[in-house]
């Protein structure tokens, strides 16, 4: 295959830069053509992505986080060119998503090599000024953005536990939040905690927030927490791990292809990273991503 690998240099402090050479070196030794491309920032990378796209190869592979991997879908939407992860991020949640945890460079580049592919959804999100954008895995907003922003801004520790000490600092300022949600022309008022927009289970680094979530159902799942007190709250927090809060009375689960979020001075956070100001709006893309993943 003719091949475009993306390298995100800032993922995880540096790693993506020798995952790289080792996922670029396994692909050649498989016989691929490789170009590797590695923008300053997202316009460029993006800019750089296109350009690639423009050059009919037959797949794009991300070595960097949820953030990259974004950006790559974005231009690979629609075109049936399928796209390959090479997991160097913080919370990974898309590569665990496709079945492919952090493993080593060389063993997600055999996925690629192996040729699988499935179509997955994506979801995009229109902002109150009509622009718009997609996203792969999960939008927050209420305390889960307000976790992801106190998460972006700490610089320790890496990985996954970044996200849950983030949560735990965020939970001493929990308040509840005067949203309305609609999800198929269905109003959901608040008081509100959170309510997220899933296209697939997981967010913060493994966290399934819709335990339900099928990247393949052309729907959306929705997961809103009601206030119920500190230490009720308190008490669902490690439930989130097993995804098992949905059983819980503050929470609420819904599934639609169309969803409307408004609250006063949240931001919405997707896929890890800030995509606007309520009030948004996010519908399902039906199998708008082609996706190299494990058979089966």
């Amino acid at each position: 295959m003719n091949l475009a690998v993306v390298v995100n240099p800032a993922a995880r402090a540096g790693v993506g830069v020798p995952a790289a050479a080792e996922a670029v070196e396994a692909l050649r030794d498989h016989g691929h053509t490789v170009a590797v491309i590695s923008g300053g920032s997202a316009a460029e990378t993006s800019a750089l992505i296109r350009t690639a796209l423009g050059h009919r190869i037959d797949g794009l592979v991300v070595v960097g986080g949820d953030g990259t991997i974004a950006l790559a879908a974005q231009e690979l939407a629609g075109t049936g060119i399928p796209l390959g992860v090479v997991p160097t991020g913080t919370g990974n949640d898309f590569a665990a998503h496709l079945g492919i945890p952090e493993v080593t460079p060389r063993r997600a580049a055999a996925v690629v090599h192996a040729g699988a592919t499935r179509a997955m959804d994506l979801a995009r999100v229109t902002r109150a000024d009509g622009s718009s954008q997609l996203y792969t895995t999960v939008l927050a907003s209420g305390f889960d953005s307000n976790v992801n922003d106190r998460a972006n801004r700490m610089r320790w520790p890496r990985g996954h536990m970044r996200y849950n000490i983030a949560i735990l600092l965020e939970f001493l300022f929990l308040a509840p939040l005067p949203f309305t949600v609609e999800v198929d022309g269905v109003r959901i008022d608040g008081p509100l905690v959170l309510a997220s927009v899933a296209n697939t289970r997981t967010y913060g680094g493994g966290i399934p927030i819709c335990p339900a979530a099928d990247a393949t159902d052309g729907l959306l799942d929705v997961v809103v927490v009601r206030p119920g007190g500190r230490l009720r709250l308190l008490r669902l927090l490690p439930t989130l791990y097993r995804g098992t809060h949905v059983a819980h009375p503050e929470v609420e689960t819904h599934r639609g292809r169309t969803v409307r979020l408004a609250a006063p001075g949240v931001t919405a956070y997707a896929d890890g990273d800030p995509v606007g100001a309520l009030p948004i709006t996010v519908e399902a893309v039906p199998g708008a991503l082609t996706v190299f993943a494990p058979a089966g």
